[in-house]
């Protein structure tokens, strides 16, 4: 099977019930994202497809042969971080880090959402997306931390949000 994850092609051989996380991880070495759960609670192994987020956990490989991939590894490199994953540093928006790759691509994600006017649970006006804290909860829900990290993982995406994000209010 053909895989282009992270701008580069990959050849795999995987049975057709491996996971998109066990793909990237057991076969072809990114180990970025985690595997938490494995039941899609946690958000761990949060990946990027076609630019939407994704628990990488519940989805197989085999579906996204045609997709454009991106993990934790693809977003930026080390002295180039990704506005994102620079942010989380600023904010120490992490603590023991292993829910981090996974928070850093679902806030990739949910800040592409806001930028294209996707509404979410609490967004109290459909058309126009105010990016405050409850918004950013709301948004953030699916990714866990048990470190309790949340309010730095919130200023971190809150200083990007505010730089990157066109047509989006942020609130402060």
């Amino acid at each position: 099977m053909h895989f282009t994850i992270n701008g580069k092609s990959y050849e795999a051989e995987v049975d057709i019930r491996t996971s998109l996380l066990d793909l990237a991880r057991e076969h072809l070495g990114l180990t970025g994202s985690k595997k938490g759960c494995d039941h899609g609670q946690c958000g761990a192994c949060t990946m990027l497809v076609n630019g939407r987020r994704i628990n990488a956990c519940l989805t197989l490989a085999v579906m996204h042969q045609d997709d454009e991939i991106v993990t934790i590894e693809g977003l930026g490199e080390v002295g180039d971080l990704h506005p994102m994953q620079a942010a989380f540093v600023r904010h120490d928006g992490y603590q023991c880090g292993y829910c981090t790759p996974g928070q850093i691509c679902s806030a990739v994600g949910m800040l592409d959402e806001v930028a294209k006017g996707w509404p979410s649970h609490a967004s109290a006006d459909l058309t126009n997306v105010s990016l405050d804290d409850a918004e950013i909860s709301e948004r953030m829900s699916g990714n866990i931390c048990r470190c309790a990290a949340y309010p730095n993982i919130v200023d971190a995406i809150r200083e990007v949000a505010g730089r990157d994000v066109a047509g989006a209010k942020v609130d402060a």
